[in-house]
């Protein structure tokens, strides 16, 4: 493991103190929505964003019933005044326009993720991850919303599977849609990052559900590999963007990555368990290793602050932006510095793995 990451481990997720002035300009006092807001990431998102105090916090998402738990969850905040519950589905143009009206800043998380779903259901993931983010982004337009972040993913990234198809194709939509604005001040950027510890449907709930009960456990290939990311620095990433965006790139946090089978020994060890692990191949559209940049990627991306900056090619269609802080103070990236940005080349030793899951209380 590298000093540079080592260092990273040591600290408490994405320091941001030196950015506060500015995050508190982006949400104090500002209308945000969160599409997808009563999922994992969209609370999370919430109790960090009503530190803030926005004047309004829109929560849009489709299902009554995880609004009504989200409600339970949140309405001892002494903010929950602020919340706005909104019934609606991405794929309906009018209706997310609609609750777009007067908002500042939209983030976009609401998607269908399941990837082995996903490849016997194409269409569903069509409509909801693809055309329900062109839907997102028009409306962003149209409403003039000052900053709107798509929330992307590793799969997106030399997509395997049709779940990281359609996310590389929601950042391209972001992207383009940015630099085919015409005359908006409208900003629209990315973040893309890998497998969010403890997160709905994750490994870690699975696995610990696997150890507890005393069952085998199943493993898909041995030399598996997943960037890990807290829920905490998952968040600290979209303020990042908040701040350093300037619009059509897409922003990626320097992560740690782990041998899947590695973490299943941590907490077989924690749980002071000796289940079996059973290897059961890999399903449908799984990567042995996932990439955060590809090879590709490299050349167009700046470094800063532990994080890096993808640009877009097609940024020369739009004049007169701001020149954006990570070409001004951060490292220019090449293919001679990294060949990829990969999971199988940023690994954390077991010892590693079990002081990161205890620094966020997820052993």
């Amino acid at each position: 493991m590298s000093h540079e990451l080592g260092k990273l481990l040591s600290e408490s997720g994405f320091l941001l103190n030196k950015f506060e002035n500015e995050i508190w300009d982006c949400i104090q006092g500002k209308v945000v929505l969160i599409t997808g807001g009563t999922g994992f990431l969209g609370r999370t998102l919430t109790s960090r964003f009503l530190e803030f105090e926005p004047q309004s916090l829109r929560i849009f998402s489709r299902d009554e019933v995880k609004h009504f738990r989200f409600n339970n969850q949140f309405e001892s905040h002494p903010h929950f005044d602020c919340i706005r519950n909104l019934v609606g589905d991405v794929r309906d143009y009018d209706r997310i326009s609609k609750a777009m009206e007067d908002v500042d800043v939209v983030i976009h998380a609401a998607a269908l993720k399941r990837i082995d779903m996903i490849e016997y259901n194409v269409a569903e993931s069509i409509k909801t991850n693809i055309l329900g983010t062109l839907n997102v982004a028009n409306a962003a337009l149209r409403n003039n919303v000052g900053k709107s972040l798509f929330v992307s993913t590793d799969k997106a990234c030399s997509p395997l599977n049709s779940y990281g198809a359609c996310k590389l194709l929601g950042e391209r939509i972001f992207t383009e849609m940015n630099y085919s604005k015409g005359k908006s001040k409208s900003i629209l950027s990315s973040v893309r990052y890998g497998n969010v510890l403890a997160s709905t449907g994750s490994i870690i709930p699975f696995f610990k559900n696997k150890i507890e009960a005393g069952v085998s456990i199943p493993l898909t290939h041995p030399e598996m590999t997943r960037f890990i990311i807290s829920a905490d620095e998952a968040v600290d990433l979209v303020l990042k963007d908040l701040v350093y965006s300037v619009g059509g790139e897409v922003m990626v946090p320097f992560i740690p990555s782990m041998k899947i089978v590695d973490l299943i020994e941590v907490m077989k060890t924690s749980l002071g368990a000796d289940n079996e692990i059973v290897n059961i191949g890999i399903r449908p559209g799984e990567k042995i290793h996932e990439v955060l940049i590809n090879e590709f990627e490299i050349p167009l991306t700046y470094k800063i602050d532990n994080t890096f900056a993808i640009t877009s090619l097609i940024e020369r269609y739009q004049d007169g932006t701001k020149t954006p802080i990570y070409k001004l103070k951060g490292e220019k990236m090449d293919n001679s510095k990294m060949s990829e940005y990969s999971s199988r080349n940023h690994l954390i030793s077991r010892q590693e793995i079990e002081k990161y899951l205890n620094k966020f209380n997820l052993l």
